[in-house]
Formats: structure tokens, sequence, C-alpha cells
């Protein structure tokens, strides 16, 4: 973990995997979020005492608490691995998801934990039958939307085989609000890797890593409503428009939405490959 100023001077203030076996946790990937408290918290995927990830509090000024150490039990009923940051809900608890484990496939969690490290399952994925109609691998982390309700995606399961959107509650009860297409020859978008956001007009917008036409698969830009109505507001098709958008939207002050892509782009000298791009999108476009 670092600091910077805004003039450029970096500060180092914590190495992970400072203790054995990495029991401080190591691979953080998802941002911070700095809590009402000041502190700040985050996710490790690796480490911890069972080598599954971690949940940590930091200070400003570097001191690391582990609050919790994930797959505390045999098959990880906590669930493991969690790539996303967290959200900190109205009540002052933190919520996320873990990729894998909980329930009898492990296939990921949607977990809710308090500022001193008591953590509980709300919900595990794939828990209705093999077919998994509530989804799994939630990759992304959750929002928190104007109704109180937490709302996340998840890549795989859902009623047509290619992921989710779904709403949950802080007492844990989960609904599928749409369902995208992973099958095959299905004209529609699949596999939402990135955090939605509800912007000012109260949707949700987010991306999708594949999909578009069903021949130019490249991935696309949906709104949906909390009510689970789903418009799909741009269909990436072209290499300099960019491609596979695995990351999710932010809205700036103007109202504009702006995002990133993983490949396509003008130039493609990236290892071999495409190099991605940075891309805007007005509020009100439908192309």
């Amino acid at each position: 973990m670092f600091k910077i100023t805004p003039q450029g001077a970096l500060t180092t203030l914590y190495k992970f995997c400072s203790k054995s076996n990495c029991a401080d946790g190591w691979v953080s990937i998802a941002e911070l979020i700095q809590s009402t408290d000041g502190n700040f918290y985050g996710t490790t995927v690796r480490g911890g005492a069972y080598d599954n990830g971690t949940l940590y509090k930091i200070t400003a000024a570097g001191k690391l608490t582990t609050l919790h150490s994930f797959c505390a039990r045999t098959n990880c009923p906590d669930g493991s691995k969690p790539a996303a940051a967290l959200v900190q809900g109205k009540d002052g608890n933190f919520y996320g998801t873990t990729e894998f484990g909980g329930g009898s496939y492990r296939y990921g969690t949607v977990f809710k934990i308090t500022p001193t490290g008591k953590i509980t399952t709300l919900h595990s994925f794939c828990s209705q039958n093999q077919q998994c109609p509530d989804g799994f691998f939630p990759i992304a982390g959750l929002v928190q939307a104007t109704d109180g309700d937490f709302y996340g995606t998840d890549i795989g399961g859902g009623a047509r085989s290619g992921g989710s959107v779904f709403r949950i509650t802080s007492a844990g009860k989960l609904t599928t609000l749409y369902s995208f297409c992973g099958q095959v020859g299905c004209p529609n978008s699949e596999q939402p890797y990135g955090t939605l956001i509800q912007a000012t007009d109260g949707n949700l917008y987010g991306t999708t890593y594949y999909g578009g036409n069903g021949q130019q698969d490249f991935g696309t830009i949906f709104k949906i409503t909390l009510a689970g109505k789903l418009t799909t507001l741009h269909k990436f098709e072209t290499v300099p428009g960019g491609q596979y958008p695995d990351a999710g939207l932010v809205q700036a002050t103007n109202g504009i939405f702006y995002g990133t892509t993983s490949a396509g782009g003008t130039f493609t000298d990236c290892y071999g490959g495409s190099c991605g791009s940075i891309f805007m999108l007005a509020a009100d476009s439908a192309r």
C-alpha cells in the first residue's frame, strides 16, 4: 500500500507478505475504500492463515490488521479468494464477494463483515441446483443503491448461462434481476466482469466482457433499472473502438460515463496484441 501527494511524492506504507507464510495476505488487486472511521479497508486474493485471501484494515500510517482469513473450515463455507473491493453499507458494515468457496459447489459468496471482523455469509452461489440459476463466480464487487439493497454481477450461470445481475438485501435475500445469454447462437451479451454503478438517473450501468451481436462479440455497455429492465447502450465491434471491457464505469460530474477496454484501440504493439482504450459515453446514448 502506498500514498502519493498531488505533487508526486510517493511513500510505501505497507509491503504485503511481510509476515511468515504471508499470513498478512498477498496479491491485493482490488482498490481500497476509506471507511467512515478514517481507516482503509481492502482484500487480498492469496495469503492469510489458509492462503485463500484476507480482509484487512490499514491505517493512514500503515498499521495493518487482518480482519478475516478465508477458508477457515473445510470446503471454505465462508468463501475464498475475494478479488473485488469492499463497499461500506449504510449500517456501517462492509459487504463484498468472493469468487470461490461457499456452499456445495464452491462457486462464490456474498458476505458481510463488521469493522471488528465478524463475518457472515449472506449467499452461496449455485445453491439451488447444478444449473446455477442464481449464477456463479461473482468477480465484481457490490454497489448499495438508494433503495438500501446491494446490486452485483456474476460471470456464469443464470437462466441462460451467461451470468446475471442480482439484488441482495443486507439480510441475504437474493433476487436475480437479469440473466445474460451465453448459449450458442444467442445474440446477447455475457460475462459482466466489472462492478455496477448507480447513476444520477437512479439506474444501474455496467459492462459485459463478451457479447454484442453474436458475430463480433467484443463486449457491451448496458443500463438496467432496479426492477431488472436491461437496455444495451453500446456494442464494441471494431478494433479502434476498443474491445473486451473488463472493468466498470464511472460517471463524471458532467453526466458522461467513462471506462476502459482491455484490448482494441489504435495501437497494436502490446505484447503481440492491441493495447486497449479509454472511452466516453453520453448517458442518453443508445448506440
